[in-house]
């Protein structure tokens, strides 16, 4: 079964969504499940005030949806409305616009990666977890058809029923140009 994709090709469900507050949210919600704005609000440090106007900004762009559950009449509890968002990054890579809102989605995933890869260094491994690099030389269109293959290979294990031992796991997949090329 595919993973379910919002995909962002225009500049305004960009600017919906490249808030890091929202961008946290959203993760949240796809990875702990539905929460009500004050539940939001307590985790990140926020009024749920704040968090429901985010919130209903999520909305009004396609990532969040009502939960089919309300267990009360006072709050509504809110559910991601996909598994994840990708980015249509010749569209919004087009404009100076798009190109400003991408790099504040990047620099918020590179410190959501940072965050994670501390974490990770402070605790004991069992083992299973793991960093490697590679450098391969690969022509663009040979790199998009990489990348296809992989994301392809998470979707067939994201399907996969749970075994015993089971725990979240998040798997970053960068291609960059190697650190050389940059001035």
């Amino acid at each position: 079964m595919a993973l379910t994709s919002k995909i962002v090709d225009d500049v305004d469900t960009l600017r919906a969504i490249a808030h890091p507050l929202r961008m946290k949210m959203l993760g949240a919600l796809r990875a702990d499940g539905p929460a009500t704005a004050s539940d939001l609000g307590r985790r990140f440090g926020e009024s749920s005030g704040s968090t429901s106007y985010h919130l209903r900004q999520l909305e009004r762009f396609g990532f969040v949806v009502e939960d089919d559950e309300q267990p009360s009449r006072r709050e509504r509890r809110w559910k991601a409305a996909h598994e994840m968002t990708s980015f249509d990054d010749e569209a919004l890579y087009d404009g100076a616009a798009g190109r400003e809102l991408m790099s504040v989605v990047e620099q918020t995933q590179m410190n959501q990666l940072m965050a994670g890869l501390q974490a990770w260094s402070q605790h004991e491994r069992d083992g299973a977890m793991g960093h490697s690099d590679y450098l391969v030389r690969l022509a663009p269109v040979q790199l998009k058809a990489m990348l296809t293959e992989l994301e392809n290979i998470v979707e067939r294990y994201s399907s996969m029923p749970a075994l015993e031992g089971v725990e979240d796991v998040v798997l970053h997949i960068l291609a960059l140009p190697k650190a050389e090329a940059y001035p």
